[in-house]
């Protein structure tokens, strides 16, 4: 079976000093990427000079420079003309290690029923640690349902993130004034996006996603403002707005329980996040949304007894 190929996009607004880094880091992949394309918005610090004097001529590099509109406007634009098979994000102050691409296309290559791999992220700059959803790899399986009713985030932060190239395609294609309201947060998009619209995901742990920590740059420091009311609100409106084009209703909750069978090793607070769904009056009477209920939490016992105490 042919092995996926990669498209990675950049975006980079005043981050000259460090955008160097993000791009040779692409550039010294193992695994190359069949496409590099860098978008410049509407630098004022020199970047797109200093970008045009040093990969200008290199022709694994696509250079763009457009109007300054904001990180999730630079992805949607920087998508067009996108031929891999998966499209990888980073952003300017972000690197990888060598073997990234390699590590993620192995998921790629062998399961072609998945859409979209994450992964941790390496703080470094002015934080050190590790972030991840686990610590092993998790098949999420399908997250719409969840994701819907309780805005649960299933992804990471945006160099972190990458998918087939349809799924980004139906991600980011949205109504323009969602382009001003989530101008920085692209990520937010991508994730809730991808999960509504019915992609697979899974979560792969690598190490090998350098996140720079630095000043108050965006998703590592929104984390702290996650739960605050007008971030909840536009979160909201946004998964809303995916879910109208899913045409999801209130049957809709009748299938949490066939959701949540989608994940082979289902955490314990997943099962109970599903069973919370479950609950809800969706057109079930209350015993039958009782018994959907304990079925999941008793499927979510007997997956993590086989799975071992290790998993």
């Amino acid at each position: 079976m042919k092995a996926v190929t990669f498209s990675v996009v950049i975006t980079n607004y005043n981050y000259r000093d460090y955008v160097g880094e993000a791009i040779d880091s692409v550039l010294a992949q193992t695994r190359a990427a069949a496409q590099i394309i860098v978008m410049d918005d509407g630098s004022t610090d020199g970047s797109a000079a200093w970008l045009a004097e040093h990969y200008g001529n290199d022709p694994r590099v696509t250079l763009r420079c457009v109007t300054n509109g904001g990180q999730l406007s630079a992805f949607v634009k920087g998508m067009e003309g996108v031929t891999g098979d998966i499209v990888c994000f980073l952003d300017a102050d972000d690197r990888w290690d060598k073997d990234y691409l390699a590590r993620i296309g192995e998921v790629y290559d062998s399961r072609r029923d998945i859409d979209f791999v994450f992964t941790d992220v390496n703080l470094f700059g002015n934080e050190q640690g590790i972030v991840g959803y686990a610590d092993r790899a998790v098949d999420l399986g399908f997250t719409a349902i969840s994701t819907w009713v309780t805005a649960y985030w299933y992804g990471a932060a945006t160099s972190a993130l990458s998918m087939r190239r349809l799924w980004a395609q139906r991600a980011l294609d949205l109504p323009h004034e969602f382009l001003t309201t989530w101008r920085i947060s692209a990520d937010n998009c991508l994730v809730f996006g991808t999960s509504v619209l019915g992609a697979r995901k899974y979560y792969l742990p690598t190490g090998m996603v350098q996140y720079r920590v630095h000043g108050a740059n965006g998703w590592w420091h929104a984390r702290e403002r996650e739960n605050q009311f007008a971030n909840l609100f536009r979160s909201r409106v946004l998964i809303n707005h995916y879910a109208e084009r899913m045409h999801m209703d209130v049957h809709t909750l009748d299938l949490a329980k066939f959701e949540f069978r989608s994940k082979p090793e289902p955490s314990m607070d997943e099962a109970r996040r599903y069973a919370g769904i479950a609950l809800r009056r969706g057109t079930a009477g209350l015993l039958k949304r009782i018994e959907r209920a304990v079925s999941i939490l008793g499927h979510g016992r007997r997956q993590r007894r086989k799975a071992g105490p290790a998993a």
